[in-house]
């Protein structure tokens, strides 16, 4: 388990991590969630003792990560992919790992299987590609197969298959009982991942959560109704107290309500549907509404921020 308790990291004036407290329980997969800028990456370097606190305390299994002996064997990140030396194969960087925190060198050789880069695991690491260079970063935080484990943008330059292939391995590292706490810019993978959600803005906490209850907390659901039956079925629907809204596509919308009442309804009085769907955001949405006002880099329109005489601008330049 990963316990954060008012955790804050100033840097001058900046504060780039706020009072966050809480906590990662094993078990299932946490996303992180976050605008850029506000705080993921701090606070994940605070749990790994790399930046120190401003106030407050980060514990992983209830010691600080310096208390930790052979610290790859409690916890495995992967923050960096790029953190590795471009002159060393594959197999030297995590056999180097490996002999600093007591792991035997078969273990090595698991881990490279377990990524898929036994064929090439006596390269040079500077002439992988983005993609190998992240199952090379993977491979470093299982090997030690500790309990807890911390992926920051573990999808970053993988292909389809891998992606599907490390969405697969957190799920079952997390089904084993294991503490997954991922990181991920990428909204469609996290609603795929993960079960809980931990998300901040400008440092702050703003939800701690599952991922059920912070779409639901977090957006707008509605039933969305077609019929060749348009009008009848808005008297019917205004008659047992029912507000609907007319939607674009001559498509009809009730807030808030459920499909299976509304489609009774119009059995009843013979009305033929052609669509009754119960709508819910996506995830992405959700986030976007929570932390809207969180986001600390806005972009603007190209055509509202170039001035109108900038190729003459350009030319005399």
């Amino acid at each position: 388990m990963i316990e954060l308790e008012g955790l804050t990291k100033r840097y001058g004036e900046k504060v780039a991590v706020n009072n966050l407290t809480f906590s990662v329980r094993p078990g299932i997969v946490t996303g992180f969630l976050g605008p850029n800028g506000a705080g993921k990456s701090t606070t994940m370097r605070m749990i790994l003792g790399l930046d120190h606190p401003t106030a407050g305390d980060v514990r992983i299994d209830g010691r600080h990560y310096d208390q930790l002996k052979d610290p790859l064997t409690y916890i495995g990140a992967l923050l960096d992919a790029k953190a590795v030396h471009g002159g060393r194969s594959a197999f030297n960087h995590l056999l180097c790992l490996a002999q600093g925190n007591g792991i035997p060198t078969s273990r090595v050789h698991e881990v490279l299987d377990t990524v898929g880069l036994t064929a090439v695991a006596r390269k040079k690491a500077k002439g992988f590609s983005l993609g190998m260079g992240q199952r090379l970063g993977i491979a470093g935080a299982l090997l030690g197969d500790p309990r807890i484990l911390m992926f920051d943008e573990p999808v970053n330059g993988l292909d389809p298959e891998g992606i599907h292939w490390i969405r697969t391995l957190m799920k079952s590292l997390a089904a084993q009982g294991r503490t997954v706490f991922v990181s991920s810019h990428l909204m469609s993978e996290m609603a795929l991942t993960a079960e809980h959600l931990v998300v901040i803005g400008q440092g702050r906490l703003l939800a701690d959560t599952t991922m059920a209850d912070f779409i639901r907390q977090n957006s707008r659901s509605y039933v969305r109704i077609r019929t060749p039956q348009r009008e009848r079925l808005l008297d019917v629907l205004h008659e047992a107290g029912i507000t609907v809204v007319e939607a674009g596509g001559e498509a009809l919308e009730v807030e808030g309500g459920k499909a299976e009442p509304i489609g009774e309804l119009a059995s009843r009085h013979g009305i033929v549907l052609h669509e009754l769907s119960p709508q819910q955001a996506s995830l992405e949405e959700a986030f976007m509404r929570l932390t809207a006002e969180s986001v600390e880099y806005h972009a603007h329109s190209e055509t509202a921020s170039v001035p109108r005489d900038w190729g003459a601008d350009w030319k005399g330049a």
